[in-house]
């Protein structure tokens, strides 16, 4: 068994001509309780550093690259939705990737999904 378990979740919407299929790959990164409330870490996605969150209970994925000067998002302090990026000082609201002090700039976000104690991010 490959070390990091692969579930795909297929979403159909037909319409009289045809269907159209999009599937997304989640891939399963943490046990629900390997990150407690108001904690981060940093998760791998099909080679890519993600920033995994869990603010009261609701998970948060977000690149782990500050767009900055590339610091480690999910090393930074946590103050209920917003991250502190450990390099300089750039916040960001880690359910919607936004930064605070420009919200144009948005770290790219992840799909979550809980299954049973998994968790899973959209690939």
């Amino acid at each position: 068994m490959p070390s990091a378990f692969h579930k795909t979740f297929a979403n159909v919407h037909g319409d009289v001509r045809g269907s159209v299929v999009s599937m997304a790959t989640f891939v399963r990164v943490a046990k629900t309780s390997e990150v407690p409330p108001g904690e981060g870490r940093v998760v791998v996605v099909q080679g890519h550093p993600v920033a995994l969150f869990n603010v009261e209970g609701r998970f948060y994925a977000v690149s782990n690259v500050c767009l900055h000067r590339g610091g480690p998002i999910g090393e930074g302090m946590l103050d209920e939705a917003v991250v502190t990026c450990p390099n300089h000082g750039w916040e960001y609201d880690v359910r919607t990737g936004a930064n605070l002090a420009n919200p144009m700039a948005r770290l790219r976000t992840f799909e979550v999904r809980i299954d049973g104690e998994d968790v899973f991010v959209g690939a």
